[in-house]
């Protein structure tokens, strides 16, 4: 039943089908009412996108292994009969879908968690429950349970997490299985547990079902397991019956980014090589593959026999169907953002996509067919001006864009500079791909005035000019030193080789990062391992190994007014890696400051009450923005007819997730 699965074909973009997984991506559809409704239609779409094999977010096989309160669980046959309706949708599409199980362990944030060992997570605020020998029996045939129900709901399979840190993966390493009985002490005992489930649920669901297990091959965390244990391990996995083992990389309390932008793409995939040959069964590599060129290569160089995708299939559904076609550039790149994607499931919202808001909302976002076709004006290329004229276009609308500059893209122009960020990139040669596509009349370096668009009579106009960088009021802010974050990242300023940021958000960081970097700098696969502590030739236990720091070629003071932490609103999921990285690169941190006056001396500020000099050649403010729309007003059409979208409408708490989110749900109802 796996042939047209996992039959080698001649590499090119036709192999996709056979061989890219949909990987797990908890999208809070598991918990919301009607959720079930959604994630069907949400799965059926990629599995009309060509996927081959999707697995869903983690549901757990009894209460104590929820991810949260309340969290998804496969227990009875009333619990199979709320998935049929997923599984039925997927089948309609000639698709196929496991369900993974997950068991949070540790984790789970709720009071009744529990784990090998009653050791707190330091990411969670509760301590666990030590786990009985009675209990860990029982939670084996929980996991057994779950996969026949699984098995009567429709799946094609299961998926058992055995990765990233859950329960499984505290059984196995010493860090966090600290028991005296048959489930601790040795390794052969601490891997019995998940040898145990494997073998439990290939007894009980016969041999014409897939299990796929996700091994953690790289810990990252000290205590966590040795090569050999690791190889050990896959060996006794495929002979308890597994199908397929997929690449688990990381635990979610290592210090290692291990799936955020600034992970080189394809970064992990050398240690998916390494067990290549150890086993018989297919390997999955997985983390920051994001294309179809990067797939390819991945398979091309032998580091994998099949490829795992998650989030570039939340940013578009038909990426194998595209691949296939032979149109890469029309494939809506996932930036590994995680703004609306992680940062949402650990928020408790329903998962999103920053570049795609119809990710899990397909049952109420869709870009139909206009009924009337309309002349529609677009005024801004930036990222909402880019997605409100490509989705009008495509449904059938005459549209005219209008950018004052040289270029589309607006501020992510100024982001895809930023170390890290470069796949920001992908997000304007999308776009550019989809207006041409549909034939949309762009007009650049036009600062088009309300007086002609009256005279042209468009039917709509969208006002998306976005925001212009705020200025401050302090003596000297207008000396030479003093300099906006657009003179630093759009104009390409020069900027000494002493320097002061003023403002710690999401643009001072930004900044700081491109500041920091030697400009030579090329940041590979071997020199993001070495920057942030992974020992590729696994002689440490986890890999886990000291980071060497790369200072910064420029002495950077990064300073705010506030009190607390630097960065505070920055990504749930990835405010962690900027602070971690500035601190890498030895940049200095003021809070509490005042801003004095700028001179030929410096900048001097107050800081907590005491007054310092800072000997610096520029100072770069990035201390917010104000909304650009001088057009609106003077536009000869009824309001209901202007519509005014992203920063131009409100610059406080910008970003693109809701300046693209507001766009297209505009360009849907017009």
């Amino acid at each position: 039943m796996f042939d047209k699965l996992l039959t080698p074909l001649d590499l090119g973009f036709t192999t996709l089908k056979n061989r890219v997984l949909m990987g797990s991506m908890h999208t809070m559809l598991e918990e919301i009412p009607g959720g079930n409704v959604m994630a069907a239609e949400f799965y059926a779409e990629r599995a009309r996108g060509e996927v081959g094999l999707m697995v869903t977010g983690g549901i757990a096989p009894n209460k104590e292994g929820v991810v949260g309160t309340g969290g998804a669980v496969m227990m009875t046959e009333k619990d199979a009969e709320h998935h049929r309706v997923i599984t039925d949708a997927v089948h309609a599409e000639d698709g196929k879908i496991c369900l993974q199980i997950l068991h949070t362990g540790r984790y789970a944030y709720d009071k009744a968690l529990v784990a090998p060992s009653p050791i707190k997570a330091p990411i969670n605020m509760f301590t666990p429950r030590e786990l009985t020998s009675e209990d860990i029996t029982r939670t084996i045939a929980d996991y057994v349970n779950c996969a026949q129900m699984a098995q009567l709901a429709g799946y094609d399979g299961v998926e058992v997490m055995g990765s990233e840190g859950y329960l499984i993966n505290q059984f196995i390493v010493k860090r966090t299985n600290h028991r005296t009985d048959d489930w601790g002490g040795s390794y052969e005992n601490r891997i019995k547990f998940p040898i145990a489930i494997v073998k439990g649920i290939r007894e009980a669901i016969g041999p014409n079902f897939i299990i796929i297990y996700r091994l953690s091959m790289l810990d990252l965390v000290e205590d966590g397991s040795t090569w050999e244990e690791v190889v050990q391990l896959a060996k006794e996995i495929e002979k308890a019956g597994a199908t397929i083992i997929n690449t688990g990389i990381g635990w979610h309390e290592a210090r290692v980014p291990t799936i955020g932008s600034v992970v080189p793409r394809g970064g992990f995939a050398w240690v998916t090589k390494r067990l290549m040959g150890e086993v018989s069964i297919p390997l999955i590599a997985t983390n920051r593959i994001n294309t179809p060129e990067i797939a390819e290569q991945v398979l091309a160089d032998g580091c994998s026999d099949m490829i795992s995708m998650a989030r570039p299939f939340l940013a578009d559904s038909q990426f194998v169907k595209k691949a296939r076609l032979g149109k890469p550039e029309e494939i809506n790149t996932c930036i590994a953002c995680n703004q609306a994607c992680l940062d949402h499931t650990f928020s408790m919202q329903r998962c999103s996509c920053i570049v795609n808001p119809r990710a899990c909302h397909e049952t109420e976002l869709n870009y139909l067919p206009a009924e009337v076709k309309k002349n529609i004006a677009v005024i801004g290329g930036g990222p909402a001006g880019l997605a409100a004229a490509a989705i009008a276009a495509e449904r059938g609308h005459e549209v005219h864009l209008y950018e004052a500059t040289e270029k589309l893209g607006g501020q992510f122009n100024m982001a895809k500079v930023i170390p890290g960020k470069e796949d920001y990139a992908e997000t304007i040669r999308y776009y550019s791909t989809m207006l041409a596509k549909y034939k949309v009349n762009i007009f650049l370096n036009t600062k088009v005035t309300a007086e002609q668009l009256n005279e042209v009579g468009y039917d709509e106009v969208i006002i998306a000019t976005g925001v212009t960088p705020r200025t401050l009021d302090f003596e000297g802010f207008d000396h030479p030193k003093v300099l906006s974050y657009r003179d630093v990242l759009w104009d390409k300023k020069t900027v000494g080789s002493k320097v002061a940021i003023v403002g710690a958000g999401g643009i001072g960081f930004d900044v700081a990062e491109y500041l920091a970097h030697h400009t030579s700098q090329i940041i590979d696969t071997s020199a993001y391992m070495k920057e942030w502590g992974v020992d590729m030739s696994y002689q440490q236990a986890g890999a886990a190994v000291a980071p060497v720091n790369t200072p910064s070629p420029r002495e950077i003071h990064l300073l705010k007014r506030s009190t607390g932490k630097h960065g505070k609103n920055l990504g749930r999921t990835t405010g962690w890696i900027h602070r971690a990285s500035l601190k890498k690169k030895e940049v200095i941190m003021y809070s509490q400051c005042e801003y004095l006056k700028v001179s030929d001396a410096g900048f001097e500020i107050s800081v907590a009450g005491e007054t310092k000099l800072l000997e610096v050649d520029h100072v770069v403010i990035c201390a917010g923005q104000v909304s650009l729309d001088a057009i609106s007003e003077n536009l000869e059409l009824s309001a209901e007819n202007i519509h005014v979208i992203g920063g131009a409408k409100d610059a406080k708490g910008l970003d693109a997730k809701r300046a693209i989110k507001e766009a297209a749900y505009l360009a849907a109802k017009l």
